[in-house]
């Protein structure tokens, strides 16, 4: 019992010996040094030091007698008070210097003149959060217009992201191609089960109403996404290689981007509604 309350002390920022100390203060009532030493199995010249910083800290009150001084812990209910609140103190510290100093680095980084240099291709390797950062970044910029195709892979939710619910309130229009499959997986009860065909359509219909243009294929499709008519995001992948080999490309270039918002068209107008594709025989 006492070696895991040594262990848990020890989490808070005490060391060792201070651990030993402090719980035979807790236990004993006024002790001395040497009572204290002898107790706790720490030699004396580390006793003082410790004992001394308890006192200015707080947790243990000093007492003077008439041939040597005393030492007796405080209520560990107020001594806990006095870490959480210098935790605090020291999170607060971190965080700030942690912002202070990004802030140092940012400004020593030399953001090349756009005008003058524009990276035309960007490649993003492996299967990270930083393609998902790539891709909102890229939504947060759109001004008018995006194209997408995709098929439902991974866990899959119905609910709109930020950047994109921002963008429909900058008069953003989208359009997308989506591929049927089955794939994936979507919460049910708190837990992730494999999907049906109502949640595939389930989902679609949130992001209908949200003001998504929808049409579903029922050939695959390339993954791709194309904003305002110039710049392409287009993920490649291939089952046969783990996800951390796959692959986006990034291509800011106008012409490319109008060949494939060709492409995009050529499925879209293959594609089904929702409603065509719940009721074919209507859109016969």
């Amino acid at each position: 019992m006492e070696n895991e309350i040594i262990e848990r002390l020890k989490k808070l920022g005490f060391k060792e010996y201070e651990s030993k100390v402090f719980i035979t203060l807790l236990r004993g009532s006024s002790m001395s040094a040497s009572e204290i030493s002898k107790e706790s199995g720490v030699i004396r010249n580390s006793i003082y030091d410790i004992l001394k910083s308890f006192t200015e800290k707080g947790y243990c009150n000093e007492i003077e007698t008439n041939s040597i001084l005393k030492y007796e812990l405080i209520e560990p209910e107020i001594i806990f008070d006095k870490i959480e609140r210098d935790l605090k103190k020291k999170r607060e510290e971190e965080d700030l210097n942690r912002k202070q100093t990004l802030s140092a680095l940012k400004s020593m980084h030399k953001i090349k003149d756009k005008k003058n240099e524009v990276l035309n291709v960007e490649l993003i390797r492996g299967y990270n959060a930083h393609r998902e950062e790539k891709f909102i970044r890229l939504v947060k910029s759109a001004k008018k217009e995006i194209l997408f195709m995709m098929k439902f892979e991974g866990n899959v939710t119905d609910e709109i992201d930020k950047s994109v619910k921002d963008f429909y309130k900058r008069g953003g229009k989208i359009k997308s191609v989506y591929e049927y499959n089955l794939e994936f997986k979507v919460i049910d009860n708190d837990k992730w089960k494999s999907a049906g065909k109502k949640d595939f359509i389930d989902i679609l219909k949130v992001y209908e109403k949200a003001g998504e243009e929808i049409r579903i294929s029922e050939e695959p499709v390339p993954a791709l996404t194309i904003f305002d008519g110039e710049t392409v995001f287009l993920s490649i992948s291939d089952r046969t290689l783990p996800r951390h080999q796959e692959a986006d490309i990034i291509i800011r270039n106008k012409d490319f981007a109008n060949n494939l918002i060709y492409i995009f068209n050529t499925y879209f107008s293959k594609s089904k509604s929702i409603n065509n594709f719940l009721n074919p025989e209507e859109g016969k």
